[in-house]
């Protein structure tokens, strides 16, 4: 597994693939520098705000420690695939993206349909 800054382009594109209709439930896995987990705190209270004006919902989001070396794990429900490609762009993100990368060294992102298994 291949973690980044950014979401790679195909982990960018792979939600709009899926034809699956209905919410989308993006979990996104943090690895950040020693200590840096303070910088992408202030980062995901900003997020928090930004996808919540959208319509979209914070699920939870978590530090520990555990598999592959991700501290963080953050999940968001969007009503559909699209609306989770409408923030990316927002020049509200960009306003708080250093915040998010001043002590992250990598991400992984994984975009699933948001339905109860059991």
């Amino acid at each position: 597994m291949q973690t980044a800054l950014y979401r790679t382009k195909e982990q960018f594109q792979a939600p709009l693939a899926d034809p699956t209709a209905g919410s989308a439930l993006m979990s996104n896995l943090l690895r950040c520098a020693r200590g840096g987990e303070a910088a992408y705190r202030c980062y995901a209270t900003a997020m928090r705000k930004l996808v919540e004006r959208r319509g979209r919902r914070v699920t939870a989001q978590g530090v520990g420690g555990g598999g592959a070396g991700f501290e963080i794990v953050g999940l968001v429900t969007y009503p559909s695939r699209n609306a989770f490609v409408e923030v990316a762009p927002s020049p509200e993100l960009a306003a708080i993206g250093v915040q998010r990368t001043q002590d992250l060294e990598g991400q992984w992102l994984l975009a699933a349909t948001a339905e109860l298994i059991c």
